[in-house]
């Protein structure tokens, strides 16, 4: 053994050695050992992959750190035994789904087995399907829990697991603690249970396909405006992933008659390459370029593209200047939110029992659009699971009319707990059609939104610090920015910062600090600081909880008067965004 590994990372690399693992992974090992290679094995060992924001997921590879059939059958073996033991007594199921990834199909099974052998009953996807799909399966058949193996976006040498509970939502405290304690209460391999009992494994597939799409399908507010444009032009890519399984037949189902698909990204044959797209994430300019190049060929309305387990989509619609435009995040929520709201008001469904609900890094454009329709906009930590944890809070209480967050994932409605490109793509094709019938584009929309709201624009610094090195490197950052807060941003004095690890709010102006309520609605303690100031930008600094990356949100706002002067406006928020990055050394 190298002398220079950490005694932590020697410990467990030794347990590994001598432990009931296969051949080929101990032989992994001693190579590495062999080489010298101090880097890997200590990336690989220096700790256990945890459950973040989107559950356990990490590089596929050997070692504590690694998502292997080891880490995943520890993570299932513990999730098993607190099944067992928060509904004893009780017949329990799980849903188990997966994408296109390497070795997705592989470790779904691995888990159905581990399940199985706790005694309790699995419903496996026949073949890949999208996550949000899982989420509703989960509350169809009546499950206590769920996983979907997939790593979203991440890069093709990337997996993960997905654990749900029995709202259709991915698990929040204090299950995902409780299940973390399970898990780390497992002292050998050898007590998880590999070995499967076919008996109480059953597939599913196109029954739950057919309810899914007819939920979605119930969904439809503008129905007469669809059939007037069924001609809409639109463009769809599944980037190799799951979206394609449903995606291009729902939109045949709603009626849109003129849908092309990227055929050379359509393919999810479960390899996990990726071979057309560097990066498979619909918030990549380079990612969608296939699917925009073929709109700007064909004239197309509107771009859509999903993410492989297709709970994020991206789009693409013409600007004012007639040129094919991807929106971000927060633009899309936007006017996605808008049309909701619109739509309820119409059909007098508002009656001030009713809510949207979005993160704290996400546009405060809804929370503005919100109140002018009377509606509560609610704020949750990052993560799609606060926003279902919140749904779950207000049920009976408040109606749920949408939601979402900058990253690209958004709801409709509460069938499912999770965010869903699905249902998505199908909102997103309707009110472009709804905007088109009244002779706009989606883009026409959302200038209509500025004008009447205010202009708000977010961007995103985010930098990669990869390995322990890396992590050590993003706390310090962390660090720093609490024990030195920036006085002012772009000239205007920083009034507040929220912290949400101390759960504290300091008010500079009166030297005041007030508790953030938690435990509830979204909110618990959580390593993010947020500053505001003077002139109302807003500034967020969070550690990612799926990625080796420290994230920076810098949100700012102006008047737009008319759309003729939506360029400077928005040339002049961009640059203002630069230099707050610029300021505080952001690079």
């Amino acid at each position: 053994m190298t002398a220079k590994l950490e005694p932590g990372v020697m410990a467990k690399v030794n347990s590994w050695l001598n432990g009931d693992y296969d051949i080929d992974t101990k032989q992994a090992i001693q190579q590495l050992i062999d080489q010298g290679n101090d880097t890997e094995l200590t990336d690989a060992f220096y700790k256990d992959l945890e459950f973040g924001t989107g559950g356990l997921r990490g590089l596929i590879g050997i070692g504590s750190n690694r998502m292997n059939r080891y880490t995943v059958g520890t993570a299932t073996q513990g999730l098993a035994n607190y099944l067992n033991k928060a509904f004893p007594n009780e017949a329990k199921s799980v849903a188990i789904a997966y994408d296109s990834r390497i070795k997705s199909d592989e470790f779904a099974k691995i888990i159905a087995d581990i399940f199985s052998a706790n005694g309790i009953d699995v419903y496996l996807f026949e073949a890949l399907r999208p996550t949000p799909e899982l989420s509703f399966a989960i509350r169809e058949l009546g499950c206590k829990s769920g996983v979907v193996v997939t790593a979203s976006h991440n890069p093709k040498e990337y997996n993960g697991y997905k654990a749900y509970w029995d709202d259709g939502s991915q698990v929040v405290a204090p299950h995902d603690s409780n299940i973390i304690d399970e898990v780390n209460a497992i002292q050998s391999i050898d007590d998880v249970k590999f070995d499967g009992n076919p008996a109480k494994i059953t597939k599913i597939g196109s029954e739950i396909d057919e309810k899914y799409l007819n939920h979605i399908l119930s969904l439809s507010i503008s129905k007469d405006a669809i059939a007037r444009q069924k001609d809409l032009k639109i463009v769809y890519t599944p980037l190799h992933g799951t979206g394609v399984t449903l995606v291009p037949s729902l939109l045949s189902k709603m009626g849109f008659e003129a849908v092309t698909i990227i055929e050379e990204q359509a393919e999810a044959n479960g390899n996990g390459q990726f071979p057309t797209v560097v990066y498979p994430n619909p918030e990549e300019t380079e990612a969608m370029s296939k699917a925009v190049d073929k709109a700007k060929e064909i004239d197309a309305d509107l771009v859509l593209g999903t993410d492989p387990d297709a709970d994020r989509v991206g789009i693409a619609v013409k600007n004012h200047h007639g040129e094919i435009q991807l929106l971000n995040g927060n633009q899309t929520a936007s006017v996605l939110i808008y049309y909701l709201l619109n739509a309820w008001k119409d059909a007098g469904k508002l009656t001030g029992t009713q809510f949207v609900c979005k993160t704290i890094v996400t546009t405060d454009l809804i929370d503005k659009m919100a109140a002018a329709f009377n509606v509560n906009c609610y704020n949750t930590l990052t993560g799609f699971k606060y926003i279902a944890q919140v749904i779950r809070e207000k049920e009976g209480i408040e109606q749920f009319i949408g939601g979402g967050e900058e990253s690209y994932g958004y709801l409709i409605g509460d069938a499912v707990r999770d965010k869903d490109a699905i249902a998505s793509c199908a909102m997103i094709a309707e009110l472009t059609a709804y905007a088109k019938d009244k002779g706009l584009s989606l883009f026409d929309m959302l200038m209509e939104i500025y004008k009447q709201f205010g202009f708000y624009y977010e961007g995103l610094i985010s930098l990669t610090k990869k390995g322990k090195a890396g992590a050590d490197e993003i706390q310090q950052m962390m660090a720093d920015f609490r024990a030195n807060p920036p006085k002012t941003l772009a000239g205007s004095p920083v009034i507040r910062m929220d912290d949400y690890k101390a759960l504290t709010n300091t008010d500079f102006t009166s030297g005041t600090t007030t508790a953030i309520p938690s435990g509830e609605m979204g909110i618990e303690p959580s390593n993010v600081l947020q500053f505001f100031t003077e002139d109302g930008t807003k500034f967020t600094c969070r550690p990612s909880g799926t990625e080796p990356k420290i994230k920076f949100y810098v949100g700012v706002r102006a008047a737009l008067e008319k759309n003729e002067d939506f360029d400077k406006v928005y040339a002049d928020l961009k640059d203002k965004v630069k230099a707050i990055g610029e300021e505080l050394g952001l690079k």
